[in-house]
């Protein structure tokens, strides 16, 4: 337990500076988001194996304070990158990021999953953080949704936790009809899928 003089301190955003995707880049976050001290290895290891195009049209799904999106965005500077997040504190600290960063072709918004996105054949890319707990109700929908927001050959790419990735190998196949394990970890999976039609 914390006493009432710590917590002006906890209070303050606390400060992450990393390289991924070959970028060097600095991410305040604030307690409460998720993994506030460094960027979760879920995401270090989908960093290592994600591969964007300058000109891409990327969507960050529950984007938490921006370290997927705004690396992406820094890898297609001719492209977009749209964030969303069902957290206003996340969404704040993404957009805040994008600034401190430099970055002017990303922007984070507040989306229950693609409640709010409203974009029909227009991403190349999908890309995912799943939560441990999301649920195959939740996601049935956003998998639906992902492919109704995907361009045909563009690809949705998720980085799970072990336990998932049979889950997310089988709905990939329902939903997208194929299914590819880019790398299994230790503890997560970075799994993708191809729109064809």
């Amino acid at each position: 337990m914390f006493f009432r003089q710590d917590i002006p301190k906890l209070k303050q955003d606390l400060s992450i500076q990393t390289n991924l995707l070959g970028h060097q880049l600095t991410f305040n976050t604030r307690w409460g988001v998720f993994s506030p001290r460094a960027i979760d290895d879920g995401t270090v290891l989908l960093m290592k194996y994600l591969k964007v195009d300058k000109a891409d049209k990327c969507l960050d799904l529950g984007c938490g304070y921006g370290p997927i999106g705004l690396a992406v965005a820094k890898s297609c500077p001719q492209g977009e990158v749209h964030m969303v997040d069902k957290d206003f504190v996340a969404v704040e600290l993404s957009n805040k990021n994008a600034k401190l960063n430099n970055i002017n072709n990303a922007e984070a918004y507040l989306s229950d999953a693609f409640l709010s996105v409203n974009k029909d054949n227009y991403f190349d890319q999908i890309i995912s953080n799943v939560p441990a707990k999301v649920g195959r109700e939740q996601l049935s929908i956003i998998l639906y949704d992902a492919h109704d927001a995907l361009k045909v050959g563009g690809t949705i790419t998720f980085v799970t936790i072990n336990g998932l990735r049979n889950f997310v190998k089988d709905n990939f196949k329902s939903v997208f009809g194929n299914y590819k394990k880019l790398k299994q970890g230790q503890k997560y999976t970075i799994s993708q899928a191809i729109k064809v039609k």
